[in-house]
């Protein structure tokens, strides 16, 4: 049916070939930057743990956390990801 409608039009092959690369990299261009923006605004949301984090987890918690516990607790995050 869609490639019929094509040879109503009576457009030449390589007129065909050229609508569809298009097409494609069209749709490649707008889904990386609908993909990037996505990814931003969830990194945005969603910030990656980082030392300070787990500083103030400690401190919430009522404890004073060392320097070790804190690398402890970063790399087991690491391992569980």
């Amino acid at each position: 049916m869609f490639f019929s409608m094509f040879l109503a039009i009576n457009l030449a092959w390589w007129h065909l070939v050229l609508i569809i690369v298009f097409v494609l990299l069209a749709g490649l261009v707008a889904g990386f930057f609908i993909t990037r923006t996505v990814f931003k605004r969830q990194l945005k949301k969603n910030p990656p743990v980082n030392e300070n984090m787990i500083r103030a987890m400690f401190r919430q918690m009522g404890r004073t956390p060392s320097e070790k516990q804190v690398r402890a607790v970063m790399r087991s995050m690491e391992e569980n990801k």
